[in-house]
């Protein structure tokens, strides 16, 4: 678990981390990484590196066997420290708190981020670190078929493309749509700011009727830039006294999608459902779908989803969940982790 990290990273140094991306990398090829290949990645004497492996092992961040010969896996935990150490280094954490949520392929802890300037205050952050691996069933068999041989990496892979996912359409959503600013994201885990208010399940709202106007105009919104939330409900909305805002994309998909209508549909009926058994306001579901679609419909012969880019000046809109995968198959093969080993080693 997280805490169980926490208590260790502070006892971590570089060649720790040096260590556990050595594994991280070897399980590209193995599933048990040979001791010996750890050579390799780390340019550890066999001795140092020895030393650091039964560290790495005493605090539960890697597991070792010995049949059919001595081989090492990295886990969540250890998955979860390399995480962090990247945020650090990044300066996107200074500090890491308390649990805030547990979700069901998700655990959000609260961190804080210094400013900028110095007279600054400091910024209030969560860490979403994704756990699809550990969760989503359907998830990691469907990303084994990607991996082929490779499927004892298919943990690492599921949980590091939802975050890459998510924290992608989040750059391209910010500042349009009403959603926490995205920060950074490292493998499987993404920093973004704190949540405006309360959830929505939770809070009690004194005008519901703007609240649910609100909710509805960001969800036509999103839906104009060619994006369906696809998971939304009254317990991934949060509402302050000015706004609603968003949370929780990695399911998102685009209208051109064999589900699109029946999960805009979903979209709309878990919001107009909560409202209607809390607050007695209604809507009508047609004519709601109507006025959500309308905007996009109006531009179908157009450029419509293609100008509109984020941050990250990515097109949206256009790939579908496969190419995606593809395109992250492509990072797995030649360059992600790669960039991840470098980065640790100039740590």
């Amino acid at each position: 678990m997280i805490n169980e990290v926490l208590r260790v990273f502070r006892e971590l140094d570089k060649k720790d981390f040096r260590v556990l991306t050595g594994v991280e990398m070897g399980m590209k090829h193995f599933e048990w990484v040979p001791a010996e290949d750890l050579n390799k990645y780390t340019k550890l004497p066999s001795e140092k590196l020895d030393y650091r492996l039964k560290k790495l092992v005493r605090n539960n961040l890697v597991v070792r066997t010995f049949q059919p010969y001595e081989g090492y896996q990295i886990y969540f935990e250890g998955y979860d420290a390399l995480a962090l150490n990247t945020f650090v280094k990044r300066k996107s954490i200074s500090a890491i708190g308390d649990e805030v949520g547990v979700g069901k392929e998700s655990v959000i802890f609260e961190a804080i981020k210094e400013p900028e300037l110095a007279i600054g205050e400091p910024i209030p952050v969560i860490i979403k670190f994704h756990r699809e691996g550990r969760t989503s069933f359907k998830q990691v068999r469907r990303v084994r078929d990607h991996l082929g041989e490779r499927e004892h990496f298919s943990w690492i892979y599921a949980a590091r493309l939802a975050a890459q996912r998510e924290y992608g359409i989040m750059t391209t959503l910010y500042p349009k749509v009403s959603i926490p600013k995205p920060i950074d994201q490292n493998r499987h885990a993404i920093v973004m700011e704190l949540a405006k208010g309360s959830i929505l399940s939770k809070t009690k709202v004194l005008d519901p009727e703007w609240y649910l106007d609100e909710i509805l105009r960001q969800v036509k919104l999103t839906y104009s830039l060619g994006i369906i939330h696809a998971d939304l409900s009254e317990y991934n909305i949060f509402v302050a006294e000015d706004c609603v805002q968003l949370i929780d994309w990695p399911q998102y998909v685009t209208p051109d999608h064999p589900h699109a209508d029946e999960l805009l549909e979903r979209d709309v009926s878990n919001v107009l459902n909560h409202f209607y058994k809390k607050y007695g306001t209604k809507r009508d579901l047609e004519e709601v779908l109507r006025e959500i679609k309308s905007e996009w419909e109006s531009k179908a012969g157009d450029e419509a989803g293609k100008e509109i880019s984020g941050e990250a000046g990515e097109e949206i809109g256009t790939e579908t969940e496969a190419d995606l995968e593809e395109d992250f198959g492509d990072d797995f093969e030649e360059e992600d982790f790669e960039e991840d080993f470098k980065e640790d080693m100039r740590g």
